[in-house]
């Protein structure tokens, strides 16, 4: 069995781009909470038939596949239909995220999971690797990347743990505040680190 690593952090904390450096410099497998999300819920799944039969035929598009902005509105208004949904579809990602932690080919691999902590998976994983950046570059990235306006970053921000209760989680630390310069040398640590920890 690889050493499994969760990767996680707040929105606009760089998840993506760490994940993709130690992937790139050091092919390391990747498996990612948020494409598996999406596979689960694509045309033809078991996840979209069970969001349709329940919501009924306007949750499509006209292409027949998941309409993500009328879901969202669905369940923003609704405690219990984010909660029915949640029971439907994490298992099947839970699922899928053990077939991939089974097939890994590289010494260590990154779970990259943004609400690792939230959902509890930390069972699955044998370190937790916060990226790790403070709440002011975390607000104007996001706004900057979706276009959206700090009201709605605030209220996304609420619904994730706090930075310092997310931090009291962490094995390792990654900082990720000013640019993207300074993470190199950090994941070249604690690739020597991992495999180390491997061997």
């Amino acid at each position: 069995m690889a050493l499994i690593i969760g990767l996680t952090g707040g929105i606009a904390s760089g998840k993506t781009t760490v994940a993709d450096i130690f992937h790139q410099q050091f092919t390391i497998d990747l498996i990612d909470a948020d494409i598996i999300a999406r596979q689960v819920v694509e045309k033809g799944s078991e996840g979209l038939q069970a969001i349709e039969a329940h919501f009924g035929a306007s949750i499509l598009d006209e292409q027949g596949n998941l309409d993500r902005g009328q879901l969202r509105e669905r369940i923003f208004s609704c405690p219990e239909e984010k909660q029915w949904l949640n029971g439907l579809l994490h298992p099947m990602i839970r699922q899928q995220m053990q077939v991939e932690i089974d097939n890994v080919r590289s010494p260590y691999a990154l779970l990259v999971v943004p609400l690792l902590i939230e959902n509890q998976l930390q069972s699955m994983v044998d370190r937790v690797l916060v990226v790790d950046v403070d709440t002011k570059t975390q607000v104007a990235r996001t706004m900057q990347r979706d276009g959206v306006s700090l009201q709605q970053v605030e209220s996304i921000l609420s619904a994730q743990l706090s930075r310092e209760e997310r931090l009291q989680h962490a094995d390792d630390i990654i900082t990720n505040n000013e640019s993207n310069r300074e993470l190199l040398p950090q994941i070249t640590q604690l690739h020597q680190k991992y495999l180390a920890i491997c061997s």
